[in-house]
C-alpha cells in the first residue's frame, strides 16, 4: 500500500496513446480515485481510442490497488476542432512543416480545448487535480505542450470556475526514453509491455506493423519520437 496515496480524486487526459498511458498510471499511484477523459474530435489516428479498454484492462490486471482505484471513464465528441482545423492529424494530407516552423500535425489549441472541457467535467464531479501528458522536453514543438501555456491555462481555469485546479504534468520535463523508464519504475515489465503492445502513438492510424517499441508506421513524428526514447530506454538498461 502506498503510504502517500492522496485522498482526491484525479482526472486524466486519456487518448490511448504512450503518454497517457504512462500518466494515468501515475496517478494511480498517487491518488485514491482516478476518472479518464478522452476526446473523439475528428482525428485520423481515433483507433487509439478504441485501444483504451485494452489499456485499461491491463491495467486491472496488473495490480489490484489500481483496479480498485479505476473510476469512470468519459468521452466527449467535439468535431468543432477538426472542422476549424487544416492538419495532418484531422484532414488526409502529408505531414510537413508549416511555414512558421511548426509540424502541420499541430492542432492550434487542442490542449487549451481539451484543458478546458476537462475542467467543466471536473468541476461538475468535484475533482480539482487534472493529469495531462503535455511535455516540452521531447515533443514536436507544439506550444500549447509548454509549460507556461500550462500554467497560464491552470491559472486561467481557477479564476474562470473559482476552484483552485492544479493540473499536473509529469512528463513536462523528461524525455520519451525516462517516459519509458517511469512506466517501468511505475509497473515493472508488466506495464512496459502493456504500453508496448496496447497504446497507440502512430498519426497515421496504423496498427498494422509491430516493431520492439509497438505499432505503427514507424516514420511519422510520434513514430520516430516513440521509437528513439524507446532503443534509448532499452541501451541504458
Amino acid at each position: 500500500m502506498n503510504d502517500n496515496l492522496r485522498s482526491e480524486t484525479a482526472l486524466v487526459l486519456f487518448s490511448g496513446g504512450q503518454d497517457s498511458a504512462t500518466c494515468l498510471a501515475w496517478a494511480l499511484s498517487r491518488f485514491a480515485r482516478v476518472e479518464m477523459l478522452g476526446f473523439d474530435y475528428g482525428q485520423r489516428h481515433a483507433i487509439e481510442l478504441d485501444c483504451r479498454a485494452r489499456l485499461l484492462s491491463g491495467l486491472k490486471a496488473l495490480n489490484a490497488d489500481w483496479a480498485a482505484r479505476l473510476g469512470e471513464s468519459h468521452t466527449l465528441s467535439i468535431p468543432t476542432l477538426a472542422d476549424v482545423s487544416e492538419t495532418a492529424l484531422t484532414r488526409e494530407v502529408e505531414i510537413a512543416m508549416d511555414a512558421d516552423g511548426l509540424p502541420n500535425t499541430f492542432v492550434p489549441g487542442r490542449n487549451l480545448v481539451f484543458l478546458t472541457f476537462a475542467a467543466a467535467l471536473a468541476y461538475r464531479r468535484g475533482i480539482t487535480h487534472i493529469v495531462g501528458g503535455m511535455c516540452e522536453t521531447d515533443y514536436s514543438g507544439y506550444p500549447d505542450c509548454r509549460d507556461d501555456t500550462i500554467r497560464a491555462m491552470q491559472a486561467a481555469l481557477s479564476l474562470g470556475m473559482a476552484r483552485s485546479f492544479e493540473l499536473h504534468t509529469p512528463l513536462m520535463w523528461i524525455d520519451k526514453a525516462a517516459t519509458w523508464q517511469l512506466a517501468h519504475d511505475l509497473g515493472g515489465e508488466g506495464l512496459v509491455d502493456l504500453i508496448r503492445e496496447q497504446s497507440h502513438t502512430c498519426y497515421l492510424g496504423e496498427r498494422g506493423a509491430q516493431h520492439d517499441w509497438g505499432y505503427g508506421c514507424g516514420e511519422c513524428p510520434a513514430c520516430s519520437l516513440r521509437a528513439k526514447g524507446w532503443r534509448e530506454f532499452v541501451a541504458g538498461r
